[in-house]
């Protein structure tokens, strides 16, 4: 009974989730349920999606971040040096343990740290320029965010040409994160974080023949991605190899996320049967696909609006790089952003609309530049 209400609860703090869910149920009233509805749903970019979430939270269990962000922190000495750790550590983390992961672990990780070294002073930007980071680096790879996951998988490309298509964007954005290190209050104070007591992540419990296992279930799921391995040979491995190795894990993977796709790609599929709805969202998103994914990511999420728009679209690259810069901007416009919010609201809950106004700031500051890149490059 306990878990029944816990998973009844999860579901009702979600709002993205119920949304999903609320318009699938629409759509059901312009093309009533068939056969094909099953035909709606990406199976390869959820499994390949659950896959990576299980893996990485064995990775995570096993502390193989903890470890990483340890070892560079044992080399700092100056405030800029502190910051930079903790930002490029969300900005190429999120290229290979997605974005939301690399907010969830390094976030909590920087508060901690900047807390014990008095270096509170420069926290609040740093959380923010972690949260960029994070958005805008996972925007490189396939298995950097969820978008990039289904419209790698749609599309069809290349590995190379995903890579070309979004580096320019993400070496400016690595541009940018570092003038904002080179501008941060408190950034030449002297430091040294190991002698903090405390002052590192928790090791909590290593095994590194796991460790060993799970990067090659990694490797495993990086093939699958890139078209070599079939995704449920790949699923069916993970599943029975981390069954036996703690099986808890499983139960770890983001289900909510999961259900979100499915109810979007329902009502997706839905609306693309009927001709007059279809031929409407056609007109407005082709020719217009960044800027029209830009905006909508500012109300309903870059995820959700990859979902909804990629079916009246022949210009996945186009709606693949609004997307990626869509997740600037509004607090919600990247789900992930929520993730730094809340753990620094937790901390400092009287700088709740400081932090607001300057995410906000240096979100359009960011997103500015970029859609400056674009009109330049197209």
């Amino acid at each position: 009974m306990k878990n029944e209400n816990g998973i009844i609860k999860k579901i009702m703090s979600d709002p993205v989730l119920i949304a999903a869910w609320v318009l699938a149920f629409i759509s059901v009233f312009f093309t009533r349920p068939h056969k094909e509805y099953l035909s709606y749903i990406d199976w390869r970019s959820l499994g390949i999606l659950w896959g990576l979430m299980v893996v990485i939270q064995g990775l995570k269990e096993n502390s193989v971040f903890d470890i990483i962000g340890n070892y560079l922190l044992g080399r700092v000495k100056k405030g800029w040096q502190l910051a930079a750790i903790f930002i490029f550590l969300c900005f190429f983390g999120g290229m290979l343990i997605t974005n939301d992961v690399a907010l969830i672990t390094f976030v909590p990780f920087a508060i901690m740290i900047l807390k014990s070294c008095s270096m509170e002073i420069m926290m609040l930007r740093v959380i923010v320029l972690q949260t960029i980071a994070a958005n805008l680096g996972s925007m490189l790879t396939p298995i950097g965010n969820p978008q990039n996951l289904y419209l790698y998988g749609l599309t069809g490309m290349p590995i190379d040409e995903f890579i070309i298509w979004m580096l320019p964007y993400t070496l400016l954005a690595l541009v940018l994160l570092i003038v904002g290190i080179a501008f941060l209050p408190g950034r030449n104070k002297e430091i040294n974080v190991a002698d903090n007591k405390g002052g590192g992540l928790s090791k909590g419990h290593t095994k590194p023949g796991d460790i060993i296992i799970y990067l090659i279930l990694f490797a495993l799921a990086v093939l699958t991605v890139l078209r070599i391995v079939p995704w449920y040979v790949m699923a069916l491995i993970i599943l029975a190899v981390v069954f036996i190795l703690d099986k808890k894990i499983i139960l770890r993977a983001d289900y909510m996320l999961l259900l979100t796709f499915i109810g979007f790609f329902i009502f997706a599929g839905n609306m693309g049967r009927v001709g007059y709805i279809r031929d409407m969202l056609e007109k407005l998103v082709q020719g217009r696909e960044v800027y029209t994914s830009i905006i909508a990511s500012q109300f309903i999420s870059n995820v959700p609006a990859t979902l909804l728009l990629s079916g009246f679209t022949d210009n996945h690259r186009a709606l693949l790089l609004g997307v990626n810069l869509g997740g600037l901007g509004t607090l919600i416009a990247s789900m992930a952003s929520l993730i730094s919010y809340k753990a620094f609201a937790n901390e400092y809950k009287k700088e709740k609309g400081r932090y607001i106004l300057l995410f906000t700031a240096y979100n359009v500051l960011f997103l500015i530049a970029l859609l400056g890149l674009y009109v330049i490059l197209n």
